[in-house]
């Protein structure tokens, strides 16, 4: 029977994902609740969360950090979510839905029960050989059929396989991709941009097996199952998680007779209504036009119009979506623009391809070459921006295309925010255009802060982050607006005049700064740890001092990273790599005695895990009693020197890399800096060392040392650049000194080499200007600076170790000198590792019960 009054009907929302939940937050963001009650039905027993990011749920994240809003937006009066209670069936002539719990009469309905992924029908294809990548429970399932398995296989190289296959690798497993294409991603890339593709990630250890399919999987001999193949190939495996796609769950639809489109999905129009004008359909199980919706962004757009016409609003309608992505697949940049294939006629193509790092571009331009259509990239997102506005836009090409996707440097055009008109999308998960957050600038907002909370720009996937940065800056300028740099509310500086102030005046307290420049009294968690980096810089005092430790975070205040359950992590120095017998055998006694899972790092390192904090200062003391001192893993600050062997060992090496790599570690090990610091110095053109990875590398050849700056890994690789050939070792460290320093003192907070060297006006030139030519007449005083913090050096973990007050730190509990009680440990591959939380939870319930 249908409860509702005149006055307030019943509106039922099918479905909590990540769709149904944007569009319950636009109807009472609208003043739905003055014409509704909103029931929520979900089939899952959580509410809505993120599946962007699901994979992260594997590296520590749990529910509730990826549910999406606040979880008291489903108690607001006049809301209701029903977790966990399916809706079984439509009745469309009484207008209810039936549940286990019972029936609901509805006035208007809106489905959004998104997709479901596609299995094919394989023989033997059941148990641990046919799982799917789709919930969070699904992904419980993978996790504990992974406990026993040593090798996974992901059926299905699209968008989800290649997540998937991630998730299986950080499980530790050796993981596989299996697809049915020629190429990886086969919608989004062409074959080229595929085999770039394949080519970083098996790099990265993950097996890709192309043109295969699946016949019957049965019984396997080394493994738990064998992938029979079309012929006789075959893949053994112990687990097997199907990601070949995904379908509409359209299954009420048909069970009430709704119309559905050609290849299923709930046929809708341009209002996203359904074949019953008061049911509407949304997200991944809506057909607009024949065609399936499988990103987030077109579904939000369908909420917001659905949500509009529902409070009485006129709603732009639905014509389809621009199904162009931004993604990092295990760690790997891949991006597709509008037409990426090439597909439309007259179409023409640019293309840049370096293999050597297996990167690949691919501009597609219309026949008279003025209109960019599409584009692929693979290995550098950094041009997907500006190439999504040519082609979203319209905006005319400039007259050589290809300058577009050169490397940086190669003379592309920059495009600035005044170059996008006023339609141009800025954040395509919210639909927020340039011309919406110039109205919001208008309406009074003067930060990036305030217009995102005004647009709800950037609040997505967050991937127009620094675009609407340009955008919210630029605006402000022209409007005659000093666009506020200040470090925070305590400090109307930047960090670079706080650098200068700091130098000049010789203060070396947060007190003393704050006093003489700053407002307030404790200041707050963004100017304490910048203006901790700066003394740090400038001074080179031990960060354990009473003034310091304030200013720091949790890792550099117990000089040890934390890791997730608790515990810390201890990497001792090992300058250049280089390590003899005696120390080898010092650091596997100190792992022995306290019980420490050992790994070898990327930057030539031992890393100690699983150490409580109590424990801290005895295992620095036996290390350093062994000759080893603080490696600074924990700050931002030198880290490592990475080295080949050299000319001592290896039959190309032309210098001596080993001891170049052991000065330049020794000079620069107690720099602080905006961010971390990596080196690395190659004996050859071969480059074993990877120099060219690095903030600072440095290449051997026949007359000396090439010198390259500016580069870095991580989530945005950035390759270095040469600076000077040939040097001298004192002239290298003269210049390594001056180039380092300058970084220090006009940097912003937290900002790498690389983005700090993209900033720079006049870029490498500049930079050559001042460090080589001394431009600024600076050389001396900056080699006078860093000389200044190598003679001040000392090992913070020695400092603290001889101070008993600074020693008090290192408890768990005030009062007791013991280790936490509840961080607990399980021996897996022959070392002590700390469980996790379902682990730990499934131990606790084994004890309960016994």
């Amino acid at each position: 029977m249908n409860t509702s009054t005149p006055d307030v009907q019943t509106l039922v929302v099918i479905g909590n994902g990540m769709v149904g939940h944007h569009c319950v937050e636009q109807l009472v963001e609208r003043g739905a609740l003055g014409r509704y009650r909103i029931e929520v039905f979900s089939e899952e027993p959580l509410r809505a969360y993120d599946r962007v990011h699901l994979s992260e749920y594997f590296a520590g994240r749990d529910a509730e950090s990826l549910a999406l809003g606040e979880a008291s937006l489903y108690l607001t009066p006049g809301v209701t979510l029903h977790l966990g209670v399916p809706v079984l069936e439509i009745d469309r002539e009484r207008r209810e839905v039936i549940t286990a719990n019972g029936s609901l009469a509805y006035d208007k309905l809106v489905l959004a029960t998104g997709s479901y992924p596609f299995v094919p029908p394989i023989e033997g294809a059941e148990g641990d050989s046919r799982l799917v990548y789709r919930t969070l429970a699904d992904l419980d399932t993978i996790r504990a059929a992974a406990a026993q398995a040593r090798r996974g296989v992901v059926v299905g190289g699209g968008l989800l396989g290649l997540e998937a296959a991630n998730a299986l690798k950080s499980l530790g497993l050796d993981a596989h991709v299996v697809e049915f294409a020629p190429r990886l991603m086969p919608v989004q890339l062409d074959d080229q941009g595929g085999q770039a593709l394949k080519a970083r990630i098996e790099a990265l250890g993950v097996g890709v097996h192309l043109s295969k399919a699946t016949q019957s999987i049965s019984s396997g001999a080394e493994y738990r199952y064998r992938m029979n193949f079309a012929g006789e190939d075959f893949l053994e495996t112990d687990l097997i998680v199907f990601s070949a796609g995904i379908r509409p769950q359209d299954a009420l639809a048909r069970q009430c007779g709704l119309e559905l489109g050609a290849r299923g999905g709930v046929a809708i129009d341009g209002q996203c209504l359904t074949s019953d004008a008061d049911i509407f359909a949304i997200g991944e199980c809506a057909a607009w036009n024949g065609s399936i919706f499988g990103l987030v962004a077109p579904g939000y757009q369908m909420a917001r119009s659905v949500a509009a016409q529902l409070c009485g609003e006129d709603a732009d309608p639905f014509i389809g979506a621009d199904m162009s992505t931004k993604l990092k697949l295990l760690g790997v940049d891949v991006g597709s623009i509008g037409d990426a294939q090439g597909a439309l006629p007259g179409a023409r193509s640019y293309r840049f391809i370096d293999e050597a790092s297996s990167s690949y571009r691919r501009l597609v331009v219309s026949a008279d070459g003025k209109q960019a259509l599409g584009a692929v990239l693979v290995g550098d997102n950094s041009y997907y921006d500006t190439l999504l506005q040519y082609v979203q836009n319209g905006i005319k090409l400039p007259a050589d295309p290809a300058s577009l996707i050169l490397p940086a440097g190669e003379g592309a055009p920059a495009l600035g925010a005044d170059a996008l008109p006023a339609t141009a999308t800025v954040c395509s998960c919210h639909n927020v255009s340039k011309g919406a957050i110039c109205s919001a600038i208008d309406s009074g907002c003067t930060d990036v802060a305030g217009v995102k909370a005004c647009t709800r720009a950037a609040s997505g996937c967050g991937g127009c982050a620094a675009l609407l940065k340009q955008v919210v800056e630029h605006e402000l300028s022209a409007r005659g607006v000093a666009v506020d740099k200040s470090l925070c509310e305590h400090f109307a500086y930047t960090r670079q005049e706080l650098y200068a102030l700091v130098r000049v005046e010789g203060i070396e307290t947060f007190e003393e700064v704050l006093a003489k420049h700053g407002r307030g009294h404790v200041g707050c968690e963004i100017c304490k740890p910048a203006i901790g980096s700066i003394l740090a810089s400038c001074w080179n005092r031990p960060i354990q001092d009473p003034w310091l430790v304030p200013l720091q975070d949790t890792n550099d205040t117990f000089m040890a990273n934390m890791q997730k359950n608790g515990t810390y992590s201890v990497v001792p120095r090992i300058p250049g790599g280089e390590i003899t017998p005696a120390g080898l055998i010092a650091i596997g006694e100190v792992a022995k005695k306290y019980r420490l899972y050992t790994k070898i790092t990327g930057g030539q390192r031992i890393d100690l895990f699983g150490a409580q904090l109590h424990e801290l200062p005895d295992i620095w003391g036996e290390l350093i009693a062994a000759g080893f001192e603080t490696g600074h893993a924990y700050g931002k600050s030198t880290r490592t020197v990475k080295s080949c062997v050299g000319s001592t060992w290896c039959r190309y090496g032309v210098q001596d890399s080993v001891k170049m790599a052991l000065d330049i570690e020794n000079r620069y090990k107690g720099l602080r800096s905006p961010h971390k610091l990596k080196f690395a110095v190659s004996g050859c053109t071969r480059e074993c060392a990877e120099a060219q990875s690095k903030d600072v590398g440095v290449i051997a050849t026949e007359k000396g040392w090439n010198l390259y700056v500016c580069g870095n890994g991580g989530m945005r690789p950035r390759h270095a650049e040469l600076f000077a050939t040939d040097l001298d070792d004192e002239t290298l460290i003269r210049y390594i000194d001056r180039f380092l320093m300058f970084y220090i003192r006009t940097a912003d907070k937290l900002q790498r080499t690389s983005v700090w060297r993209e900033s720079l006006e006049g870029g490498l030139d500049y930079l050559k200007a001042v460090i080589i030519d001394d431009s600024l007449g600076l050389a001396e005083e900056l080699e006078a600076q860093m000389q200044l913090v190598v003679d001040r050096y000392e090992c913070e973990w020695a400092n603290a170790i001889q101070d008993p007050e600074k020693l008090k730190r290192f408890r768990t509990f005030v009062n007791d000198g013991r280790g936490d009680p509840d961080i607990r440990f399980i021996d897996e591959r022959g070392q002590r590792r700390p469980l996790r939380a379902d682990e730990a939870g499934l131990i606790s319930l084994v004890e309960e019960v016994v």
